[in-house]
Formats: C-alpha cells, sequence, structure tokens
C-alpha cells in the first residue's frame, strides 16, 4: 500500500492559533501544513461522552492520531478496525480512522491536495511523493 506521513492530530482544550470551524465533525482544526512538526491541533465543541469499553471510538476521542496520506483508501481500509468513516470531512476527499495496534490512524485519499479545509496552503508547502 502507497502512503506517506499526512500529520499528528493532538487534542486540544484552549482555542489556537489560526484554528477554524469545520462543521461536519464539530470540531476547530489547525491547519498542519502550517506548523514545523505538521501538528493538526483539534477542539471539540463537545466532548462526547465515550464509555471505554468503546475501544476505538473513545481512543478516538481521548488519544492522539497520525495520519497518512493513502493512494487507494478502499485499499488501505482491507482487513482494518475501522472506527469512523470514511467520509469527507472538508471537500479534499475521504478520510477515515482506524484502531491499529491500539493506536488511531487516520488514512486520507486526497482529491485535491490544493487546500486544508478551505484554507490556502502555506507558501512553500509541497506534498510528499509516494
Amino acid at each position: 500500500m502507497k502512503r506517506v506521513f499526512d500529520h499528528v492530530g493532538l487534542w486540544a482544550a484552549e482555542p489556537q492559533p489560526g484554528e477554524f470551524w469545520v462543521e461536519f465533525s464539530k470540531v476547530w482544526v489547525t491547519n498542519p501544513r502550517a506548523h514545523p512538526q505538521r501538528i493538526e491541533y483539534l477542539r471539540p465543541l463537545a466532548k462526547p461522552e465515550v464509555p471505554p469499553d468503546q475501544t476505538g471510538l473513545w481512543n478516538l476521542w481521548n488519544r492522539p492520531h497520525i495520519a497518512y496520506r493513502v493512494a487507494d483508501l478502499e485499499t488501505a481500509l482491507k482487513g482494518e478496525e475501522v472506527i469512523l468513516g470514511p467520509f469527507d470531512p472538508g471537500g479534499f476527499g475521504p478520510v477515515a480512522f482506524i484502531l491499529k495496534d491500539g493506536a488511531v490512524v487516520e488514512y486520507m485519499q486526497y482529491t485535491d491536495l490544493s487546500h486544508w479545509f478551505g484554507q490556502p496552503n502555506p507558501p512553500g508547502w509541497t506534498p510528499e511523493e509516494f
């Protein structure tokens, strides 16, 4: 499977510089393409109460995630424990979250790399090749 690192998502409790609202998931996010370590901060409108026995969803809302850009989302998801998705959160292509070895992983199949949730890419940013 072809994949390249995209970002690390971290939950935030306080507003972050440059964050913007994503209606689909009811969270504020920052643009990881503008962060030197490719960090995406996420801050929910209201964190859902998920029982710990729902391991995948609990981890999704309580742990960081690592995201990879993949060439084919359907292939990437074969045999995986999907905990959310696939869905298109921002008009740039479908994504899905899986639980892999106890960690939350996001696979993203971009159809448009020209923006991040409608926000322009920072000057000089270019996507890594597969």
